[in-house]
C-alpha cells in the first residue's frame, strides 16, 4: 500500500514540475511574478541591470539582449559654463593725420574730422572665473592692447573689466571684474590626465554664444610647437574655434584641466588639433600675478639648442640628448660660472634635461639670486657647475 502511494506522489510531482516547465517556457505570463522573476536570470545576462525608467516613458524594457546605457555630460557642463565667460574688447586706432581723404573736402563734409582722431576695431575670446571675488583667467593675445575689456557672464550679466597683468611668455593673462559670489571653477589635476580621456572645451567661438563641445585627451607634453615660449600643451580633438581662445577645457566632472589657447588650421576652423595650457601652468603663472602683478623666472643666458640625434653622431658626440650650448650671454650668469660654448647641459638640479623646452621650463622655475647645480658633459667628461641664477628679462627688453 504504501509502495503504490509513494508511486502516485513521484508521478503527480513528475508531471507537476513539466507542467511548470511548459509554462515556464512558453506562457510565463501565466506564472506568479515571483517565479518569473527566480527564472530571468536562464534568459537574460545577470551582469546587465535593469534598466532605469525615465520620466515620461512607458517604462516598458529594451528587448532582451540588448544593452542600452545613456551618456549624458550634463552636469560637468552645467558645473563648467557657469564660470566661463565671453571677454570683449575694443582697440582704438588713429587714422594718419596724414591720410590723403582727410584732406579732401568733399570727403570731410560728409564724414566731419572724427576720422582723423580714432576708430574702434572689436575682438572676442573666452575666460574662465577662477574664485568668487572677480579674478579671471584668459590668453594674453585675447586683451592684449586692449583699451575697454567688458565681460559677459553665464546669467546674461556684464561687467568691465581691468587686466591685473599678463604674461606674453606663456599667452595667460589674469583680469578682474568688481562683483563678488561669482561661481568659480574647480582646478583639476592635469598631471593625472592621459590620453583618451573624455574632455569638454566651453568658449564663445565665432561669437554665436557660449558653446560646449567634447572629445578626448589626444597627447600630453606637446612643445617645440613656436607657439609661446613656454610650452607644454595638452593636445585635444574637442572642436575648438576663433573665439574659444581662453575658454576653458575641463574633465568630465567639470573640473578645470587647461586654458584652451590655439589650433592647427588650413582653414581658420577646427581640423581637430587643439592645445591648452595645463590648469597647473596656469594656476601658477596666476598666483605670481595676483601676488605682484607679473612673472619672474630664472635666467642663466645661454643660447640653447636641441641636441638631435643626426647633431650628436656628425659631432662624435658620447650622448643623444640634452641640450648643447650655442651661445653664451657675455657677463651673464652663465659665462660668470664658466660655462663654454659646446657644453652639454644634461641635469640642473637633479632634474634631467632632455631638450631645450624641458631646459627652459627648468630654469624658469629656479628663484633669482638663488644658486643652482647644473650638470655638463664637456669633452666626453661630466663636469658640474653652480650658477648663481639671474632674472630672466621681460619679452622684448635687452637681454643682461
Amino acid at each position: 500500500m504504501l509502495k503504490k502511494l509513494w508511486l502516485v506522489f513521484a508521478q503527480a510531482v513528475t508531471i507537476l514540475l513539466a507542467l511548470l516547465f511548459t509554462f515556464a517556457t512558453l506562457r510565463p505570463e501565466w506564472l506568479p511574478q515571483r517565479l518569473v522573476r527566480e527564472r530571468a536570470p536562464l534568459s537574460a545576462p545577470t551582469s546587465a541591470p535593469a534598466p532605469a525608467v525615465e520620466p515620461g516613458t512607458s517604462g516598458a524594457p529594451p528587448p532582451a539582449g540588448r544593452v542600452t546605457p545613456i551618456l549624458s555630460y550634463s552636469e560637468a557642463a552645467r558645473r563648467a559654463t557657469a564660470a566661463v565667460v565671453n571677454i570683449y574688447t575694443m582697440k582704438a586706432a588713429r587714422v594718419p593725420q596724414d591720410h590723403p581723404l582727410l584732406g579732401d573736402p568733399l570727403f570731410r563734409r560728409y564724414f566731419g574730422d572724427q576720422f582723423g582722431e580714432r576708430q574702434q576695431t572689436n575682438s572676442l575670446g573666452s575666460g574662465v572665473i577662477v574664485s568668487a571675488d572677480g579674478y579671471v583667467l584668459t590668453n594674453h593675445h585675447v586683451v592684449e592692447g586692449a583699451d575697454e575689456i567688458e565681460v559677459l557672464l553665464a546669467d546674461g550679466s556684464r561687467a568691465r573689466a581691468r587686466v591685473v597683468g599678463t604674461d606674453p611668455e606663456t599667452d595667460l593673462a589674469v583680469l578682474r571684474i568688481d562683483l563678488s559670489d561669482l561661481p568659480a571653477i574647480a582646478f583639476g589635476n592635469a598631471e593625472a590626465a592621459r590620453v583618451g580621456d573624455v574632455v569638454l572645451a566651453v568658449g564663445n567661438p565665432f561669437g554665436v554664444g557660449q558653446t560646449v563641445t567634447m572629445g578626448i585627451i589626444s597627447a600630453l607634453g606637446r612643445t617645440q610647437l613656436g607657439i609661446n615660449t613656454f610650452e607644454n600643451f595638452i593636445q585635444t580633438d574637442a572642436a575648438i574655434n576663433p573665439g574659444n581662445s581662453g575658454g576653458a577645457l575641463v574633465d568630465t566632472e567639470g573640473r578645470l584641466l587647461g586654458i584652451n589657447t590655439a589650433i592647427y588650421s588650413r582653414t581658420g576652423g577646427s581640423l581637430g588639433i587643439g592645445f591648452a595650457i595645463p590648469a597647473s601652468t596656469a594656476r601658477q603663472v596666476m598666483d605670481q600675478i595676483v601676488a605682484t602683478g607679473s612673472v619672474t623666472r630664472g635666467y642663466i643666458g645661454v643660447e640653447p639648442q636641441d641636441l638631435t640625434p643626426e647633431l650628436a653622431e656628425a659631432f662624435k658626440l658620447p650622448r643623444k640628448d640634452g641640450a648643447i650650448i650655442a651661445g653664451v650671454m657675455r657677463n651673464g650668469p652663465a659665462d660668470r660660472a664658466g660655462v663654454k660654448v659646446g657644453d652639454i647641459l644634461i641635469e640642473v638640479e637633479g632634474k634631467p634635461v632632455t631638450n631645450t623646452a624641458t631646459m627652459l621650463n627648468v630654469i624658469a622655475q629656479l628663484k633669482p639670486g638663488s644658486t643652482a647645480r647644473f650638470r655638463f658633459v664637456r669633452d666626453s667628461e661630466t663636469v658640474e657647475i653652480p650658477i648663481r641664477i639671474g632674472k630672466r628679462p621681460k619679452p622684448g627688453s635687452p637681454r643682461e
